[in-house]
């Protein structure tokens, strides 16, 4: 991780204070752990990548802890393919598969044991466990995760030496690991491929962690109307602390930064500076997620009259977006391209572009050049789950050309953009931004919006913001 400090107050350790340090110290083994609940979901996960590559070792880290600065780390986070195959979320550990000759796999688990108590580790470094907090020990995984689990400090030379069949990294996570094996980019590309094709449709028990996702960010966006007062008193950081607030309380984290964009910074499309005023009269974009104890998160958007009440003007372009939105959601359902809910929005937003004379018509024209997207900015979704954007690495044939399932989740998330410094537009328009988004799963006959506990529709924002506003 980082380096050491060359200033420390101790220059070294007594034998007797060595000594002191290794005695008296309790048995913590913990002998009443039971399986995890999503270990049998992770049982059939790893059964199904078996199957896309038999008699291949496969390799699959989690991770380690990155330098913030200097001495000072980030929050260690496991890469989403190590967590979904595992349930896991320790840091310097690996999932490996080991190839059978009836062309399954064994599979089992590098974990980084405990601290020995036998000599000084455990307490001194700044990776150390009193300094860090207690890990589980070998055996406590086995029960937990119900894998076989390996001292992590024997996995390079293990790897190494091999079974003589050939193996496969995801690579970009562990340097350690990757050097102890001989492998090909192409190929290690295909198990990160198959790794991401693999989270598309979602279990139950995971629909259940997202469910839980979304209930959090509800509350946790209410929590922001209650406390916009304090935010036009101070700026967006308010915002931004008020949702990071219920995020810690309820979740492990929020899912990725938070947008809490008022005024102008509502027409940038990722704005995490969050340090902007917050003036009634103006939008507030608030686009956040909360992410689960698990790591699945949720990805929703709202955007607020500071003062809870839409200027004609603002209205007029937050009725365009809400109902671009009501035809994307009206198009996702089994059985159908995973483009349809996007074109559908897009269209739409293709439509009234034309008729408000900003773009160029007919509006079949203006869509199939793309001219609405000067406006329109991105995409109008996204797959999520354990990442914001999952599944980023998997097939197009099997994602944006492929076709919706029951048990696939994803954003629907239409916006209308008018920069600040948009000669194209009315003076008036310049500085809007508006964008709707919702999380939804496919079901066997159409779509459940996991996020319709927010309002959408304007009638419906302002008086949700007339009960809950501060």
């Amino acid at each position: 991780m980082a380096k050491g400090r060359r200033n420390g107050l101790y220059s070294g350790i007594s034998e007797e204070l060595s000594a002191l340090m290794r005695t008296g110290w309790a048995d913590t083994e913990r002998h009443d752990l039971q399986l995890g609940e999503q270990a049998p979901y992770a049982a059939g996960r790893r059964a199904a990548l078996s199957a896309r590559f038999p008699g291949e070792r496969l390799v699959i880290p989690s991770g380690n802890l990155k330098v913030r600065s200097n001495d000072d780390g980030y929050a260690f986070r496991p890469y989403t393919g190590y967590v979904h195959m595992t349930g896991d979320r320790a840091r310097d550990g690996a999932l490996v598969l080991e190839p059978r000759a009836d062309g399954g796999h064994d599979a089992y688990c590098f974990q980084l044991p405990r601290d020995s108590r036998d000599n000084d580790e455990f307490w001194t470094g700044p990776t150390a466990e009193l300094w860090m907090g207690r890990r589980r020990s070998l055996a406590e995984s086995e029960l937990v995760l119900g894998l076989p689990c390996r001292d992590v400090r024997t996995a390079a030379d293990g790897l190494a030496a091999g079974s003589g069949a050939p193996t496969r990294i995801v690579r970009g996570i562990d340097p350690s690991l990757e050097d102890a094996v001989t492998t090909e980019e192409d190929r290690d590309a295909e198990l990160e491929e198959a790794l991401s094709d693999l989270r598309l449709v979602k279990d139950d028990w995971e629909i259940t962690e997202l469910r839980k996702a979304v209930d959090s960010t509800v509350r946790g966006f209410t929590d922001v109307i209650g406390e916009l007062s304090r935010a036009v008193a101070s700026s967006e950081r308010w915002i931004e602390g008020t949702f990071f607030r219920r995020a810690r309380l309820e979740g492990n984290a929020v899912g990725y930064g938070s947008i809490c964009a008022a005024g102008e910074h509502a027409t940038i499309m990722h704005w995490t500076d969050n340090d902007g005023p917050v003036r009634p009269g103006d939008l507030l974009l608030l686009d956040a997620g909360v992410e689960t104890h698990t790591l699945y998160t949720a990805d929703v958007t709202r955007t607020l009259p500071i003062n809870g009440t839409f200027t004609p003007l603002q209205r007029k372009v937050y009725d365009a977006v809400y109902e671009a939105q009501e035809a994307g959601m009206a198009a996702v359902k089994p059985g159908a391209a995973y483009r349809d809910f996007h074109e559908a929005s897009q269209r739409y937003l293709a439509d009234r572009l034309v008729e408000w004379g900003f773009i160029e018509g007919p509006a079949e024209r203006a869509y199939e050049l793309g001219l609405q997207r000067r406006f329109t900015m991105a995409g109008t979704g996204h797959m999520l789950g354990l990442d914001v954007h999952d599944c980023a690495q998997a097939r197009n044939e099997e994602y944006v050309d492929g076709v919706l399932e029951p048990g696939m989740v994803l954003t629907v998330e239409p916006g209308l953009y008018f920069q600040p410094d948009d000669l194209t537009v009315p003076e008036e328009w310049r500085g809007i931004g508006v964008r709707i988004e919702d999380d939804l799963v496919v079901t066997e006959d159409g779509h459940e919006n996991l996020s319709a506990g927010l309002p959408r529709s304007a009638d419906e924002v302002e008086a949700w913001m007339a009960r809950f506003a501060g």
